[in-house]
């Protein structure tokens, strides 16, 4: 009966210290201050080309989930900060993508109506025009 507490108090020992162990490698996560800025750029560069009014919807993500990033880091749980880091820094890429995008489109559209007018103006000019044609003036009666 020894022999057999004596292994089930080493088996409980280890458990706990295995536990305990496993808490310690979770708490130690460092946070990734490096990943949080990372994401905080890309939200910045999204804001300046103009996502708020072109790609609000994903920019409103990407700023909920930095959000959640910090809130994580602030109670040091660099896992979860990590993830929402690296998930608001792609949100913000596409983001700014689909504001370049549109601009680029709104460009090209602008572009292509200011060639059109180009060409119906240098039609108008080439077209011959009617010949004008001058009355002549009668000549002065001569004495």
């Amino acid at each position: 009966m020894k022999l057999e507490r004596s292994k089930v108090r080493r088996a409980g020992g280890a458990a706990i210290a295995a536990a305990a162990l496993g808490m310690a490698a979770c708490a130690s996560t460092p946070v990734p201050n490096d990943r949080l800025a990372v994401a905080h750029d890309s939200v910045q560069r999204a804001e300046r080309s103009g996502a708020p009014e072109l790609a609000p919807v994903q920019l409103a993500s990407a700023k909920d989930k930095l959000n959640k990033a910090e809130n994580a880091a602030a109670h040091h749980d660099g896992v979860p900060a990590g993830q929402y880091a690296d998930q608001a820094n792609v949100d913000a890429q596409l983001a700014e993508a689909m504001a370049n995008q549109q601009k680029s489109h709104k460009a090209a559209m602008d572009f292509d109506a200011s060639m059109q007018a180009l060409r119906s103006e240098s039609m108008r000019s080439t077209q011959p025009t009617a010949p004008v044609v001058v009355p002549a003036q009668p000549l002065p009666p001569s004495t």
